[in-house]
């Protein structure tokens, strides 16, 4: 379970330029732009498929990677 509260403010942010190997650490993604958004755990490995997420989603998802297989454009990480 997240400590994060949906009313704190991100401390660290930046956009996301997808790919299968830039590590990043974030608690949250925007998604400015409707597709895919595939994510990597950092912890076991294991990527997911967010399906046809809408412009202006919010995904609440720790991760270590935001996958070249996205779709989604305009995306922005963020960490607490």
């Amino acid at each position: 379970m997240s400590n994060v509260r949906t009313s704190s403010s991100a401390v660290r942010y930046g956009a996301v330029t997808p790919s299968d190997s830039t590590d990043l650490q974030f608690k949250r993604l925007y998604v400015g732009g409707t597709g895919n958004v595939v994510v990597k755990n950092a912890v076991d490995g294991a990527a997911v498929t967010f399906s046809a997420v809408p412009a202006g989603a919010q995904l609440d998802v720790s991760g270590g990677r935001v996958m070249a297989a996205t779709t989604a454009t305009n995306i922005v990480w963020m960490d607490w």
